[in-house]
């Protein structure tokens, strides 16, 4: 087993700073400095020094996360295989994933496993992608349905298993009587002049509409801040903008708006990818857990 204490310094060097990581591990920040400094002391070697308000990692430090990064996956790799080899599944199991997964692809991906699996304890955590990440790498998560955003981790990045698991289109939501309703092909475009309801500054939802917005050609006019659908679709009802929602997104059916399906190309989407540590796909319940997400979402996402 990996030490817990190099995890911590993980932490610290995807953050930046020890009262982040301590946030992120749910820690105190003096938690996190004593841990830090046994495992100095039990090296024998300085790990981190002050620099200005701030810390900076040493050349040993350094050096220990590149071992450990190596360690990790072949811990990570035993792991799976003995779960393999296991013959009925133990212990407990954590899906992470954003609000709509948590909502529409998780629960019955947890009602599988549980009904598969008796053994198994199933835990569903809804958090946003960033927090999606350091809860894998702090082992409090197994599997993650994230939405890819300019801050995710790259592909070859060796601390995660990366799997593209589907593209989530995007459609607009206008007012009912709205002049788009009645075109017979609306792009994104066709909305630049539009006033906009957006996710709150630093949302994945927020980066997502900027991005397609821009991918379209134009720079949205933000009229409006909702981090949640149904604040959205009110806001629309009420004529006062308009905004992109996910196919997944199960909105309410009473409101006097409607749901348009974007063309152009590329039509505008989202890609949602499943994250494990090294491994884990190679794990049955996880990939039970997948199977169902895939069936799941391919009955919820209507055919183009």
């Amino acid at each position: 087993m990996i030490d817990p204490r190099i995890r911590i310094l993980q932490m610290v060097a995807e953050h930046g700073t020890v009262t982040a990581a301590a946030q992120a591990l749910n820690y105190t920040p003096s938690a996190v400095s004593y841990q830090l400094r046994q495992l100095a002391a039990d090296l024998g070697t300085e790990l981190l020094v002050h620099q200005g308000r701030g810390i900076r990692l040493t050349n040993a430090a350094r050096i220990l996360l590149r071992h450990a990064e190596q360690l990790q996956e072949q811990w990570e790799l035993a792991r799976a295989e003995l779960a393999a080899a296991a013959s009925e599944p133990t212990g407990q199991v954590t899906l992470c994933g954003f609000s709509t997964a948590a909502s529409t692809l998780l629960p019955p991906a947890a009602a599988a496993l549980r009904d598969a699996h008796p053994h198994v304890t199933v835990r569903i955590v809804e958090a946003e992608p960033d927090r999606c990440f350091d809860l894998l790498l702090s082992q409090e998560a197994d599997l993650a349905l994230l939405v890819v955003t300019a801050d995710s981790p790259p592909m070859t990045d060796g601390r995660f298993d990366q799997q593209p698991l589907l593209d989530d289109p995007l459609d607009l939501v206008v007012p009912q009587d709205h002049p788009l309703t009645r075109k017979r092909r609306v792009t994104l475009a066709d909305a630049a002049r539009e006033e906009w309801i957006v996710g709150n500054p630093g949302t994945t939802y927020h980066q997502l509409v900027l991005a397609a917005c821009m991918g379209a050609g134009f720079t949205p006019q933000i009229a409006h801040h909702s981090d949640e659908w149904d604040t959205g679709t009110a806001l629309v009802a009420h004529g006062f903008g308009v905004f992109l929602v996910p196919r997944l997104a199960r909105l309410h059916e009473d409101r006097r708006v409607t749901r348009l399906r974007l063309h152009g190309e590329p039509a505008p989407s989202r890609r949602i990818m499943a994250v494990t540590r090294p491994g884990g796909r190679k794990i049955p319940t996880l990939l039970h857990a997948v199977d169902t997400i895939t069936r799941t979402a391919a009955q919820l996402l209507p055919r183009s």
